[in-house]
């Protein structure tokens, strides 16, 4: 008789148990809260790459404008000007960091412009292959800017990255003929 009082006990707390919804919605929150912030902090890490893409497009036109009217090279300006100044020009809200670098070529013709990748086998920014040749009046010159962006996104960085240690190479590039300058 005891034994079946504790049955009759158990199947009564397991059966209000199985009725109560006090606890409901914290229990549904908890089983979608992850997805949820996966999906907000995926949705805000593309969108800052993206927003960084088009703020370094933007700023690496208007120093290459410098470049191209000769008034970079009359300055007598270095490489870490120029990256100091794309950096100037972007927004508040995306620090350099130490992430940009700068890749400046002449080339006699259009048809001879030509570059390989920016990326080594590796993934690795192959820096150590960048020039820093702004050109005289009449050059064709042609300017890459790179910027090293971190994923800090569980496996957005698996799909997004195209370097090595999580990271997205964002380039921005112009070719252009240098005006008639200093004639």
């Amino acid at each position: 008789m005891p034994l079946c009082k504790a049955n009759k006990k158990k199947a009564g707390f397991l059966g209000r148990f199985r009725r109560e919804e006090n606890g409901a919605t914290a229990v549904e929150f908890a089983m979608i809260a992850a997805p949820f912030f996966f999906m907000l902090f995926a949705i805000i890490e593309v969108t800052m790459v993206f927003f960084t893409s088009t703020a370094m497009e933007n700023a690496g036109m208007e120093i290459a404008r410098k470049v191209r009217t000769g008034e970079f090279q009359a300055a007598g300006a270095s490489r870490a000007d120029f990256i100091n100044q794309v950096c100037a020009e972007m927004n508040t809200i995306i620090a350099c960091n130490g992430n940009v670098d700068v890749d400046i070529r002449t080339f006699v013709d259009f048809g001879d412009v030509a570059v390989g990748s920016p990326i080594d086998a590796n993934g690795n920014l192959t820096a150590g292959q960048f020039q820093f040749d702004t050109g005289n009046a009449g050059d064709i010159v042609l300017v890459r800017v790179f910027y090293s962006w971190q994923l800090n996104t569980p496996v957005i960085g698996n799909v997004f990255a195209n370097m090595a240690g999580n990271k997205r190479l964002i380039v921005t590039s112009m070719a252009f003929r240098n005006e008639p300058f200093g004639a």
